[in-house]
């Protein structure tokens, strides 16, 4: 969850920010040490950030003499002498910068060489794996997707797969993001996946030969009503974010698209220029877009302006959540504050800073909290963190009790973080359990596996299809079967007492998986917005936003109108 501005040597750097190397200093007794010293030693870790900055008078190497680096070489010494346990001193190494940052701020990380590469591949748009969508399901790593044309999909494996093991490895206890790390990896590298397949009575390995993947920001785009496009901008801010996504509008205005509803929903952020450029799209020239300043004397201040002169003059409505955070939050911020978009949604995450990545020695590299930024109206989004552990900062409320900021723009007092919609609109809370028990079914049901229901075996998926509403119809034969199914899988958790009610959300959630297995999750997901209680609020708020969009023709670019 991160906006970035870059540093990789060899590159133009953004905002004047200078190229920044790392050397270990003659004389210290590990990396470690020498991580700390230049730490401690007053910013020499940063010196080369701006080229008018001091760097330290003392050599870096000399700040051994230093009362703090001295503890911390004797806690050292004296781990490595009587420890009850054998010394990995890379993992210690990276425990303790990881402490030191993490006692900063939540988001300045040290990255090793694997974790430093991937992040690099995501921002150029690619990276190297196979071309599958795995995630948690009832306690196991299961195949959500396939990607058309890519590895996964060459070698057969199939949706409703579940990894048994990736390289002999036991894939027992994974979360997604373990499940990720064994399938990335180079180019032409080979490996071995072993599923249990629904209907085959043994597992099932496939050998997969890696390769580039693409890593999009828009992830899907169509008309969802006639006249009402949808971008699904939920990958990130990459290198190629801003031209995705004007390929993608011109796409649509094609098939007619004459508002348009985008979504930043669940989208994690990225680099800081694109987030400019992506605003830029919708912003005449000389509207500001975003502020960004730094510590006195360490970072040059910045204000970032459109300089876009034919701007798209589309309705706009931005869908937002608790997931949208960073980049996202930038431009959110930029249309809400310019009065030039509705948001519909939930407050967004509220991440008010920015990094700069630094590459280090051996691949491995940091990414260093360096300023924070503003909302044209002045706003500082960035949620409390000071007292906060990690895991409430980032999946709870993530405020002390009681906190509160003054919102410029709406001129209210309200919970720290975040940008809040101009609609509010919650969703209710998603039962995992059904949500969980419906894939369960599914995906045997789609392997011709349920008794009686003959008619939904997929054999394979027809990558761009266009749904026309009648594709495999969930009628009561399908829920008595869904119905049946939970009572012989008792594990699953699910009684008659918990379908209560839920007659609407199971038809949804049952076809929109048997939909994803006939014709991939791209459709799926087209098929769920159309349901989805925020896309259709913000359908109905377009007659206001297009009342905003012509009230913001009778003002100057920056002008303050209310």
């Amino acid at each position: 969850m991160g906006i970035w501005t870059k540093q990789w040597m060899g590159r133009e750097p953004m905002a004047g920010v200078g190229r920044v190397s790392v050397s270990w200093g003659e004389g210290m007794r590990s990396p470690l040490l020498a991580v700390l010293v230049l730490a401690l030693g007053g910013g020499a870790l940063v010196g080369g950030l701006l080229g008018d900055v001091p760097m330290p008078t003392k050599p870096s190497y000399e700040m051994a003499d230093n009362p703090p680096v001295r503890d911390f070489a004797r806690v050292m010494e004296l781990v490595g002498e009587n420890s009850a346990f054998e010394l990995d001193r890379d993992r210690l190494m990276r425990g303790a910068v990881q402490g030191m940052l993490h006692a900063l701020d939540p988001h300045s990380n040290f990255f090793d060489r694997r974790d430093f590469s991937e992040m690099q591949d995501e921002q150029s748009s690619r990276f190297y794996g196979i071309g599958v969508t795995v995630n948690r399901r009832n306690g196991r790593i299961y195949v959500l997707g396939v990607s058309e044309g890519m590895p996964a999909a060459r070698a057969g494996l199939r949706y409703g797969d579940a990894i048994v093991s990736v390289d002999g490895v036991s894939a027992t206890g994974w979360e997604q993001s373990d499940a990720l790390k064994f399938v990335r990896g180079e180019r032409g590298t080979e490996v071995r996946i072993t599923v249990e397949r629904a209907g085959e009575p043994n597992p099932v390995t496939v050998r997969i030969l890696r390769d580039e993947v693409p890593f999009p920001s828009v992830r899907n785009g169509f008309i969802l009503q006639p006249g009402v496009g949808y971008i699904e901008l939920t990958g990130g801010f990459n290198q190629g974010t801003t031209e995705e996504l004007r390929e993608a509008i011109t796409k649509l205005k094609g098939q007619g698209m004459e508002a348009l509803l985008l979504d930043l929903r669940r989208n994690p952020g990225g680099l800081l220029k694109q987030a400019v450029q992506v605003s830029e799209t919708f912003l005449p020239k000389g509207a500001e877009v975003v502020s960004v300043r730094g510590r006195s004397g360490r970072y040059r201040d910045q204000v970032y302006r459109s300089e876009n002169e034919q701007p798209e003059m589309l309705p706009l409505v931005v869908l937002i959540n608790g997931e949208t955070a960073s980049a996202s939050e930038i431009v959110a911020a930029a249309m809400q504050d310019s009065h030039r978009a509705l948001l519909v949604g939930e407050e967004s995450f509220g991440k008010g800073l920015v990094q700069t990545i630094y590459p280090l020695r051996a691949g491995t590299g940091l990414t260093l909290t360096t300023a924070k930024y503003f909302t044209p109206n002045g706003r500082s989004i960035q949620r409390p963190y000071n007292g906060v552990g990690n895991y409430d900062y980032f999946t709870k409320e993530g405020a002390p009790k009681g906190a509160t900021r003054n919102s410029r723009n709406h001129g209210e007092r309200h919970k720290a973080g975040g940008i809040r919609p101009d609609v509010l609109v919650a969703l209710p809370d998603l039962d995992i359990r059904l949500r969980d028990g419906c894939f369960e079914f599914v995906r045997r049901l789609v392997a011709g596996q349920i008794p009686g229901l003959a008619d939904y075996l997929v054999k394979e998926v027809q990558y761009g299809y266009q749904l026309r509403g009648g594709e495999y119809p969930i009628n009561d034969q399908v829920l008595a079967a869904f119905r049946q199914f939970l009572r012989e899988h008792p594990e699953l958790q699910i009684g008659e007492r918990d379908l209560i009610g839920s007659a609407e959300f199971l038809r949804r959630r049952i076809r929109a998986e048997v939909i994803t297995a006939a014709y991939g999750i791209e459709a799926a997901e087209q098929y769920l917005i159309e349901s989805d209680p925020q896309a259709i609020r913000a359908v109905e708020e377009i007659p206001r936003a297009r009342q905003m969009l012509d009230r913001a023709k009778l003002f100057p670019a920056g002008a303050e109108h209310q």
